[in-house]
Formats: C-alpha cells, sequence, structure tokens
C-alpha cells in the first residue's frame, strides 16, 4: 500500500508540467546572467530526462582520443548543444523547453587542468541569450576530472518538460 501511495504521488514529487504554457512553468531569471535561478513547473504534464550528450568529431575520419578532433571547450559545447536540440526535435520539443541543465567540463592541458568556462559560455550563449530567450533553464555546471574519451572536455544532460494535452 506504501508503494502505491509513493508512485502516485510522484507526479506531485517530481513537478511535472509544460514548458510552453506559461501557467504551467514559471522561471525566475537570474539578472544578468542566462539561467534561471528557479524553474517551477505544475504538475500536469510529463518529465524528459536525456541521457548526457558528449561532442561527436569534427570529421569522420578525424583519429580518436585528440582534442582537434572535437575542437576547443566552444566548438564542443555548441556540437552537443546541436545534438541535445535534434533530440528534442525528434520529440517535437525545443530547447524552451528544457528546464534543468547539468554540465560537466573537463579542464585539459591546453588550460593548465582548469576548465574552460569562458568558452562554454560562448558557446552556450549562442542558444540561450538573455535578450533572445526568456525560458531559460536552471543550471550547474561542473569540473570533473575525466571524461570517458580523453579529447571530450564537455558532457551535457537535460531535463525537459512535455506540454500536457489539453
Amino acid at each position: 500500500m506504501r508503494y502505491k501511495t509513493l508512485l502516485l504521488s510522484l507526479p506531485f514529487i517530481l513537478g511535472v508540467a509544460s514548458a510552453n504554457a506559461a501557467d504551467d512553468v514559471k522561471r525566475v531569471p537570474v539578472k544578468g546572467f542566462p539561467i534561471s535561478e528557479s524553474v517551477e513547473i505544475n504538475a500536469s504534464s510529463s518529465l524528459i530526462f536525456l541521457s548526457g550528450k558528449v561532442p561527436s568529431k569534427i570529421t569522420k575520419d578525424a583519429p580518436e582520443g585528440v582534442l582537434a578532433s572535437y575542437g576547443n571547450t566552444e566548438a564542443q559545447t555548441i556540437n552537443v548543444l546541436k545534438q541535445i536540440q535534434a533530440t528534442l526535435a525528434d520529440m517535437d520539443l525545443t530547447m524552451n523547453d528544457v528546464v534543468k541543465m547539468q554540465v560537466f567540463l573537463v579542464g585539459g592541458d591546453e588550460t593548465k587542468g582548469t576548465m574552460d568556462f569562458a568558452g562554454f559560455m560562448a558557446g552556450y550563449n549562442k542558444f540561450y541569450e538573455t535578450e533572445k530567450i526568456t525560458n531559460l533553464p536552471a543550471r550547474s555546471t561542473f569540473q570533473v576530472a575525466k571524461l570517458a574519451n580523453p579529447a571530450w572536455r564537455v558532457e551535457i544532460e537535460v531535463t525537459a518538460v512535455r506540454p500536457a494535452k489539453k
């Protein structure tokens, strides 16, 4: 019986709703920075969790495990966000439907081991600029020691919402 109650409560605990309907999603922007401080989601739609996306090679025949085969942090960020955009489009969603983003950045030899946050932001701002988009996701950005490929500098996972059918 407890499990049934928990399962019935999950939509309310997780807060599922529509990113496209203004009444279903409320965002509190961070002034002067392209993220939301918080995103409140009504319990009328479904959450979509996209697994982490990593950069693809600039050219298919480029060598594996070499930074030049994937580009710098900015290029990798753009590559990954385009992949996310395409996955969302296949689901009839857009980047405006993203409510939460988790970003994992690796610092390489080219940045003396420190993540290239400026490079990430340069790529990110091509998709989320406060002047152009008001549906900004809540976001966390972490420096991690390594990703599966030594040339990857960026991995991004997102949570989006599918608007409720009315």
